[in-house]
């Protein structure tokens, strides 16, 4: 199998953590990219960092046949107090380098194509900042199924609902457990399985999709 790339892989619990390791024990060759502690240490806020980081891995492990974006910049602000130095830090790691790492990853897919899997929230009212950049990524990916369709690539973003990876507090998982159909919540491994399904040959099939791997949590709305 070729290599799977999975960006934002360096925090211990956190999703793609989990990504990781259930990619592996389907045959991907896993590269992992963070600032600091993965394969790949890069900077995705600058410019050049994200084809920095593809030409680097492309180097050393040969084509990447799934990209799978798990990085995110996150400072909750809302409207009146986000600065506009911080609503560009949300858009540049979340959206550009979003755009710039899928768009470097067609230019290279193997034959036979790839498959690109984004993480993205519901985040919105005060999380402004992330909300609108995990927004924009939505459209990225939406567009590059249309577009790199004709490589062999399929791209959906993945919505995991709430997940807790360690942010969470008491008050907050029981306020939560109610709003659950299945009566827990949400762990990394149920969305790593997700990921792993959609960059086999047989989830490829789905494209283009914002979907909601959350246990039933966003069909309360």
């Amino acid at each position: 199998m070729p290599c799977a790339l999975v960006t934002g892989a360096a925090r211990p619990n956190s999703l793609a953590a989990a990504i990781v390791p259930r990619l592996r024990d389907d045959g991907w060759d896993v590269a992992t990219s963070d600032l600091t502690g993965t394969d790949y240490d890069v900077d995705l806020s600058t410019p050049h960092g994200p084809t920095d980081l593809l030409d680097a891995v492309t180097r050393d492990r040969g084509p990447v046949g799934a990209l799978v974006l798990s990085h995110a910049h996150d400072v909750e602000t809302g409207v009146l107090d986000t600065t506009a130095e911080s609503f560009d830090a949300h858009v540049a790691v979340n959206a550009r380098a979003s755009l710039l790492l899928i768009a470097g990853f067609a230019r290279q897919v193997p034959d036979g194509g790839g498959a690109v899997v984004a993480l993205t929230s519901d985040a919105t009212t005060g999380n402004l900042p992330y909300g609108a950049s995990k927004g924009a990524l939505d459209r990225i990916v939406i567009s590059a199924a249309r577009e790199l369709g004709p490589l062999g690539i399929s791209a959906n973003v993945l919505n995991p609902g709430p997940v807790d990876t360690g942010w969470m507090d008491d008050q907050l998982r029981e306020g939560l457990l109610p709003h659950q159909p299945l009566g827990r919540l949400g762990e990394p491994r149920d969305v790593a399985g997700v990921v792993a399904f959609l960059l086999s040959p047989e989830g490829r099939w789905i494209s283009g999709q914002l979907l909601h791997a959350d246990g039933g949590f966003s069909a309360r709305y």
